[in-house]
Parts: C-alpha cells; sequence; structure tokens
C-alpha cells in the first residue's frame, strides 16, 4: 500500500460491498460527480448513488465520505462527509449530499467538507496536475460517532479509526485537462 493510499495509516478492516448507478470502480467521473461550483464546465456537485450489503452484523452506525488524496495541499481534499447514519441505512440516492434535496436520513450528520460546505463537491483537481483518484468510502462502524456539525472531516476520520469495524469504496478518477 502506497503512502499515498487514504487507509495508510489506518488498521485493516474487513470489508464489504459497495455499489453505485452512477459511478463504476476504476472508472472516470463524469459532469455530475464534477464540480460546477469549482470551476469545472458540466459539473454539477450531485453525490452518486450508494448501496452497500456484508457488512459486519455488529454495525450501529455508518459513515460516508468521499476523499481525494492527490491534492497538493498535503492532506488531501474531503469531499463529504457523513455520519450517524443508522445501520439499518444500506443506500443513499443521488443527490443526497445536497441538503436542499433533502435525502438523507434522520439523524445523519454532514460536515463541512474542505471546500467549507456541508455538502458533496464534486471532482475538481487543478488543470494539468494529472488525474486524482476519488474515494467513495463507506465505513461501518462499531457506534455512532457523535460529532456534530462543528467538526472537521479529520476529526470524523480520527473517530472512524477508534469505531471502524468494516470498509467498502469506489475508487474513481477524474483529471482536468
Amino acid at each position: 500500500m502506497s503512502a499515498n493510499s487514504p487507509f495508510f495509516n489506518l488498521p485493516e478492516l474487513p470489508t464489504f460491498t459497495l455499489t453505485s448507478t452512477d459511478i463504476e470502480d476504476g472508472g472516470v467521473l463524469s459532469g455530475p460527480q464534477l464540480s460546477g461550483a469549482m470551476g469545472i464546465d458540466g459539473g454539477e456537485d450531485k453525490s452518486p448513488q450508494l448501496s452497500w450489503s456484508g457488512f459486519p452484523a455488529e454495525t450501529k452506525a455508518f459513515a460516508v465520505t468521499c476523499y481525494d488524496p492527490d491534492a497538493p495541499t498535503g492532506s488531501g481534499f474531503w469531499h463529504w462527509v457523513v455520519t450517524d447514519l443508522d445501520a439499518s441505512t444500506t443506500s443513499l440516492e443521488a443527490n443526497a449530499g445536497d441538503p436542499a434535496a433533502d435525502l438523507l436520513p434522520s439523524g445523519a450528520v454532514t460536515l463541512r467538507n474542505d471546500a467549507g460546505e456541508p455538502r458533496f463537491v464534486g471532482a475538481a483537481p487543478p488543470a494539468g496536475h494529472g488525474p486524482h483518484r476519488y474515494f467513495f468510502i463507506v465505513t461501518a462502524l462499531a457506534e455512532p460517532l457523535g460529532v456534530d456539525e462543528s467538526a472537521s472531516p479529520a476529526f470524523a476520520g480520527f473517530n472512524m479509526f477508534f469505531k471502524g469495524i468494516g470498509r467498502a469504496w469506489l475508487e474513481c478518477t477524474y483529471e482536468a485537462e
């Protein structure tokens, strides 16, 4: 595992299945998952539909994140962080990352992404920086994280380190020319 993997300093966890009708593992992101707000022509800032199964039976909650480890920041870029999804939640509709769409289940907590917004923001790597990887990750949790909207994505990740009991992900790419 490379030092630029989002899992490099995390414990290995049992994996489960994550699927999507909008994105494909190893695929290139398209207009809906690109960021018009950050200047990508045709970008719609819509989170993809996600479904998961096969997670540990003792799961009490889930966290859903989208992370770009290739952003030129020294710390990557968090595009989306939703915590404390009830264990009965096994899918999210497309565009659930837009708070105005009101598609997240009750009790879910959306944190501010690294663009400063409590929502999904699509891919927007700097032109000419090369391909970036986008990890859509669902983490099964032994208990809810219990963080509020003021928590940073890194703080949520720190808490997932201790409470994560399973992990599923889809890795996509995008390059701005």
